[in-house]
């Protein structure tokens, strides 16, 4: 019951503002994609509220291995909350008021406050207790504004910059739009089945050592497949899986002979699935996230993470699926790629 006070004071309070835009023009978020930063006093910082915003912000987008967390948390003090960092892409406030009279926290959520497609969400509370009360209870709901904040700050990004060539391709034969960032390509075609690469300058750029760099580690790209809708049976996790393992087996060969990518179906990464929608709410449909593999010989080989979002096109009647791919050592992080591949799959629209 205490969690439900807690909920309803906070849709309740819940606010938005955003600076005049022209005075932004040109300031970028700084901070890495899957970071916010914490600005509280370090008494706060070391008490049990830092176990709670470890537990609710940084949860991980399953079934993948190595685990991939949506956030991981940056601390600072008021004193050290200065100069360019705080254009961060997320900030979190977390303030004590002695004054502060009401039975819960006040939370205010601010767009664009220091920089363009910022999130800044500030709590306060009158005493430790309050606060850490709020955050055993209410954190879910703050995260769910940080997690669209994050991909939709990226499709919103790739959308700035087109590939005419590229998009009139997947228009033409698939009756869709999705924001790919610019430097995107069409590797491989056929009627029915197109895989995207996309560019190195839409990876993160990995540090190996102690100050060295390493750009293009990490694979990634879209595939797009349909086939006819017939019933609602197709939308099984069964069927689903079924129909992609077909699909890439005639259709994403691995560069070694009689390879290819298939999907992984060991307990720990067994795919999962649910019904969501894109990012305007237009379109209802499945995401199954899972991991791949490449098979087809009894040897060792390479393999990542899989993102994908399956519905049917209204105008098509076909079962159309999204699927976004990363390929990437184990040591590197794969929260900036799968961003991307969200994004990508959120930004579909039907033409």
């Amino acid at each position: 019951m205490r969690s439900l006070y807690y909920l309803i004071g906070l849709s309740i309070i819940l606010s938005f503002s955003s600076c005049d835009v022209k005075s932004l023009s040109g300031l970028n978020v700084t901070g890495k994609v899957g970071e916010i930063l914490v600005v509280c006093d370090d008494a706060i910082w070391a008490s049990p509220v830092k176990a709670e915003l470890d537990t609710a912000l940084t949860q991980f987008i399953m079934p993948y291995f190595p685990d991939v967390p949506t956030f991981e948390l940056v601390h600072r003090n008021s004193k050290t909350f200065d100069g360019a960092i705080k254009r961060h892409r997320n900030v979190l406030f977390l303030n004590l008021d002695k004054s502060h009279g009401d039975q819960n926290p006040i939370v205010e959520s601010r767009k664009d406050v220091w920089a363009n497609r910022q999130l800044v969400i500030e709590v306060t509370a009158k005493n430790l207790e309050q606060l850490y009360s709020f955050c055993a209870n209410g954190l879910p709901e703050i995260h769910s504004q940080f997690d669209f904040a994050e991909w939709n700050r990226i499709r919103r990004y790739f959308a700035e910059k087109q590939s005419t060539f590229v998009n009139d391709k997947i228009a033409g034969n698939f009756g869709l739009h999705i924001e790919l960032p610019d430097g995107s390509n069409v590797v491989a075609s056929q009627p029915n089945f197109y895989r995207v690469q996309l560019p190195n300058a839409s990876r993160p750029i990995e540090f190996l050592g102690t100050g060295q760099q390493d750009v293009g580690a990490i694979y990634s790209g879209v595939m797009i497949y349909q086939y006819p809708f017939i019933d609602s049976t197709q939308l099984t996790l069964k069927n689903l899986l079924q129909a992609r393992d077909t699909m890439l087996r005639y259709n994403v060969p691995h560069e070694t002979s009689r390879l290819f990518m298939g999907t992984q179906y060991t307990d720990l990464v067994y795919p999962e699935a649910s019904w969501t929608r894109n990012y305007n709410g237009e379109i209802s449909g499945i995401e199954m996230r899972g991991m791949f593999v490449f098979k087809g010989k009894a040897i060792h080989t390479t393999g990542g993470a899989f993102w994908s979002f399956h519905f049917i096109h209204p105008k098509t009647e076909k079962l159309i699926c999204l699927s976004g791919y990363v390929d990437a050592p184990s040591t590197t992080s794969w929260t900036h790629s799968l961003r991307e591949i969200e994004a990508i799959w959120k930004s579909v629209t039907i033409l």
